[in-house]
């Protein structure tokens, strides 16, 4: 699963939400620039002295995963090159975000990876008498693992809260639940961690492989349900006893996963 896609799934959630984001089209049938977009939203602001800069970072997917934010003045108004801002005599300037996904996210067990050809009700072109061909590639299951981070110094710069890092969370949980697409019917999410730390300075190596997949059925490409594996989490628990570690944060619905993740540094998460 790739980071931009688990970016939006959070983004259309947030924005479903009653919040307003910058990346976004409201409006499909009359797409736009990212500049037309930001001048959009900034000239419908309420406080008329805050600078460019200061109102992308009053957005929330602005704070959390950063922006390029394209400078498009508005037609009609110029200013003399006196009276313009720094940020306007620029034509974009640059937010790094706080939170970032490893660019691949790979499954914890092999999957069955199937090929589906179908026929469209559509003609494939005027003149033609067969509906177009289409190609879909499913897997029956996989367990996906998402992997992330927040970097604490890229936080306090783009003003990220422990509110912007809640609503996150629940939307990534929300999103995934509530894909409604051929291709992400059925999804579920199953375990969220969130592994906080001593200091900021420090990190664990391979955090994306402390949780693994003991498979019960003859082979992994037949695993299709929760009931045909169990997870080991011995190296997340060695991991936990470690100074660096302040805590691990927990949330499941899934009452054998919450089972095993309870005591010592494991603090239940709510959502």
């Amino acid at each position: 699963m790739l980071s931009d896609r688990i970016k939006r799934f959070i983004r259309d959630e947030i924005e479903r939400q009653g919040h307003t984001i910058f990346v976004s089209n409201p409006d499909p049938d009359n797409k736009l620039t990212a500049g037309q977009r930001f001048m959009q939203l900034f000239s419908a602001k309420s406080d008329k002295n805050i600078t460019a800069r200061e109102f992308a970072l009053s957005l929330v997917d602005v704070r959390l995963f950063g922006a390029v934010i394209p400078i498009q003045k508005e037609k009609g108004k110029k200013k003399k090159e006196s009276e313009e801002s720094a940020e306007e005599k620029e034509k974009a300037f640059n937010i790094t975000g706080a939170v970032q996904f490893s660019v691949l996210n790979s499954s914890l067990n092999s999957v069955d990876l199937r090929m589906h050809q179908g026929t469209s009700t559509f003609l494939s072109a005027e003149g033609k008498n067969q509906g177009a061909i289409s190609t879909t590639t499913v897997v029956p299951y996989a367990l996906n693992q998402i992997h992330g981070w927040i970097n604490p110094y890229s936080a306090i710069h783009t003003g990220l809260t422990e509110e912007d890092i809640q609503l996150m969370f629940k939307a990534l949980w929300e999103s995934i639940n509530n894909a409604n697409t051929r291709t992400k019917q059925n999804q579920n999410s199953l375990l969220l961690l969130q592994i906080v730390y001593s200091e900021p300075t420090k990190k664990l190596y391979g955090a994306d492989r402390l949780v693994k997949l003991i498979n019960t059925k003859a082979t992994e490409e037949q695993i299709r349900h929760i009931d045909d594996y169990t997870f080991d989490f011995s190296d997340l628990k060695k991991a936990a006893e470690k100074e660096i570690v302040k805590e691990i944060r927990v949330y499941t619905e899934v009452d054998k996963i919450k089972s095993e993740l309870t005591g010592g540094k494991f603090k239940e998460m709510a959502l």
